[in-house]
């Protein structure tokens, strides 16, 4: 049966479209608003996966503003003009659907997934939330409370907060080294008028990207989106500050069981050519149970129960590190023997570590492909990233190109970097990042 088309459903006119590329089964349409909707068809589903895709996190924020975009994040779910909070989590869950949003450093998603004939439902969920919300003061209140209880639960948890002092380490006194969730201070503080100005200043035509993926069809959500996002602003919006890495050394003392570790480098962001090295390397040096760290640290010397190494790309810069946590007695092996395995892998890798590596990343990659979710926010992403879309097919070409010498040479690359070595609890005899260095670029 041929496919109908909703119908006209919009204030901007399909006329007014200036840019379309469309691939099969990805169509990408850019509105003269500025406004891009780039979606998937995904055939054999039933159901769909939408979301507004906003190209503003914590690097947008100056430190007065800091923990903005997460707040707004929460308030977006607590009423517009039309709906009260109840009845937006009533809308969705009637149809057996789903609706959240997260914050990260450099974007924030507001997303539903739904069965396919309930996309226009979530279309204008989405819409409304980030046209007509309210920000009533007292539930601008009651979330206050509630980030303040996120924050402290964080603060509880020692394996996460130290990211953050991690991320304030390596960028210290800048927007891309605060904390997303904010501090308990700033939001102590944090007036209604400040997030819609945040709003109002961010959340524009230009800044974001609407994505879809599963069982759809591209022009119904063209006409979809014109009719319930046509009251988004279309201003340019200001661009975050350069991130500028310093790294160094942040140890907090607190009574605690475990040492917890972080030690990181300096790594190509998103857009550089050695990004398909850096998550190999990642990879084959902590990325799995065959993996030299966890082989060597875990397994032939018990040092720990969890190891691992992993690579954080933003726009313009990228952290590499690794994380571990250990006994305070067990600090004094772990340390050393985490640096030689850093040092032997600049030497030398053997194609067997090489093709597993690959393997891995290819596999997570393609395991992540069966979701819609995933497949939303991907290509969500590379349009914001990169301006196109890159295939599935182009990136494994890219993962396979990937040499040893590659890999050896961005070994060399980050782990003669700058270090910045974060720890937690009652750490002793730590050596510092210049000790570290020096160990390290003697390889």
């Amino acid at each position: 049966m041929a496919h109908m088309p909703l119908g006209h459903l919009s204030p901007l006119p399909l006329s007014r479209i200036f840019h379309i590329f469309m691939s099969d089964p990805i169509k990408r349409t850019t509105l003269e608003n500025g406004l891009n909707i780039v979606t998937e068809r995904m055939e054999r589903v039933e159901t769909v996966s939408f979301g507004a895709y906003v190209a503003a996190g914590t690097r947008h924020e100056d430190e007065a503003t800091n923990g903005a975009a997460h707040f707004l994040e929460h308030m977006a779910f607590k009423g517009t003009e039309r709906r009260s909070a109840i009845r937006i989590a009533e809308e969705i869950e009637n149809v057996g659907g789903y609706i959240n949003a997260y914050t990260a450093r450099e974007n924030t998603a507001y997303y539903v997934k739904l069965l396919k004939d309930d996309l226009p439902l979530g279309v204008d969920l989405i819409g409304d939330i980030l046209t007509h919300s309210t920000f009533l003061p007292e539930e601008v209140e009651r979330e206050r409370g509630v980030i303040l209880q996120e924050i402290g639960q964080a603060n509880d948890t020692p394996d996460d907060i130290i990211f953050d002092h991690f991320q304030e380490c390596a960028f210290p006194n800048q927007p891309m080294g605060r904390p997303i969730l904010g501090t308990a201070d700033g939001i102590s503080t944090m007036s209604r008028e400040t997030l819609m100005g945040y709003m109002r200043q961010h959340y524009s035509t230009k800044n974001m990207v609407i994505a879809a993926a599963g069982n759809l069809h591209h022009d119904d959500v063209v006409e979809l989106v014109c009719k319930h996002f046509a009251d988004l602003p279309t201003h340019t919006p200001p661009k975050a500050a350069p991130s500028a890495y310093t790294g160094g050394l942040h140890t907090t003392d607190r009574k605690l069981d475990q040492v917890h570790l972080l030690l990181g480098f300096p790594s190509p962001g998103y857009r550089e050519k050695g990004y398909y090295s850096a998550m190999i390397l990642s990879t084959l040096l902590g990325g799995g149970m065959s993996s030299r760290l966890f082989q060597e640290i875990r397994e032939r010397r018990g040092l720990v129960y969890s190891i691992y190494s992993f690579a954080s790309p933003f726009a313009d810069s990228g952290l590499f590190g690794l994380y571990a946590g250990t006994g305070p007695d067990k600090t004094d092996e772990l340390v050393p023997a985490a640096l030689a395995e850093l040092r032997n892998l600049q030497n030398g890798l053997s194609a067997e570590e090489l093709a597993r590596a690959r393997t891995q990343l290819k596999a997570s990659l393609l395991m992540s492909l069966e979701s819609t979710g995933s497949r939303c926010s991907q290509i969500a992403r590379q349009i914001q990233v990169h301006n196109r879309i890159i295939s599935t097919e182009d990136m494994i070409r890219k993962i396979d190109a990937v040499t040893e010498e590659d890999v050896l040479a961005m070994a060399r690359q980050i782990f003669n970097g700058t270090p910045t070595l974060t720890t937690m609890g009652p750490a002793k005899n730590i050596p510092s990042p210049d000790e570290i260095h020096a160990k390290l670029v003697a390889a």
